[in-house]
């Protein structure tokens, strides 16, 4: 049987190296192709590496191993198994969301050999499983539906009552200018680092804030999130293509733009 390997993303050095022995001790024919200390490390080790199991800190810089997660599930080739998640975490309210929502497993700080025990005595299990193994990449999808910060679920429910009041007019700067913009004219929003870029039929203006802060203040009922940088007015879509590997592209009216919907979105536009 092929050994397996594993990476570790956890940017405190002494709970990384503490991990690092115990899996040592508790699996010996682990091979850990990957040590890093940031989300961003995490995702291009990742994309490069192909493990089989990521050991993803929940809090860490760059992303949160949920972004991670997301990342990865967008970006996974096709043709190669989706890796086991084990999400490492001092936070309980995560790990127990985690896990009821289909995370492979979850270990809490202070890492204990006896907790970690359980957990790979669960991977090995499920690696050994040559049926679960095509059907990760699912899990994880379902997984990231419930858990990616910020992420906008059409169709509201009670709890949009305690979100601050709808945003209609966006102020955004442009040289000595300030562009009022009507919120039901933006095709979509895109994030790029510390701001958003907000696009319309006639132009795109920056703004400087995050889709974490701007999500609350847009009807999302009209306002979806289709990727982890793009949310987009359902208003303006004019048709939703899906190619042979069902990678979806949207179409808007009156703009030649053409925006991806990532795999964790990509249920929203199942046919009714």
């Amino acid at each position: 049987m092929t050994a397996k390997r594993a990476l570790i993303a956890e940017d405190e050095p002494i709970l990384s190296l503490t991990l690092q022995k115990m899996l040592e001790k508790l699996w010996p024919d682990l091979q850990l192709c990957a040590v890093v200390e940031n989300g961003v490390h995490a995702v291009q080790e990742a994309l490069d590496k192909q493990p089989d199991i990521l050991f993803l800190d929940i809090k860490m810089p760059g992303k949160t191993g949920l972004e991670v997660a997301q990342e990865l599930a967008d970006e996974w080739p096709d043709d190669k198994a989706f890796p086991l998640i084990v999400y490492v975490t001092a936070y309980d309210e995560y790990a127990i969301e985690a896990f009821e929502h289909s995370a492979s497993d979850y270990v809490l700080k202070p890492v204990t050999e006896e907790r970690l025990a359980k957990t790979v005595q669960r991977l090995q299990a499920r690696l050994a499983d040559g049926v679960q193994r095509p059907n990760e990449l699912d899990r994880v999808l379902e997984q990231l539906r419930h858990l990616v910060p910020g992420q906008a679920l059409p169709g509201g429910n009670s709890s949009n009552q305690a979100t601050p009041e709808r945003l209609r007019i966006i102020r955004a700067a442009v040289g000595n200018q300030i562009r009022m913009i009507n919120v039901d004219d933006v095709l979509y929003f895109e994030a790029t680092d510390k701001y958003i870029n907000v696009v319309t039929r006639e132009h795109s203006s920056l703004i400087r804030s995050s889709l974490r802060e701007l999500l609350p203040q847009l009807d999302n009922s009209i306002f979806w999130q289709i990727h982890r940088s793009t949310v987009v007015n359902t208003l303006h879509i004019q048709v939703a293509n899906k190619d042979d590997t069902g990678k979806i592209t949207l179409k808007l009216k009156g703009s030649e733009d053409k925006l991806q919907v990532s795999r964790v979105y990509a249920h929203l536009f199942r046919q009714m």
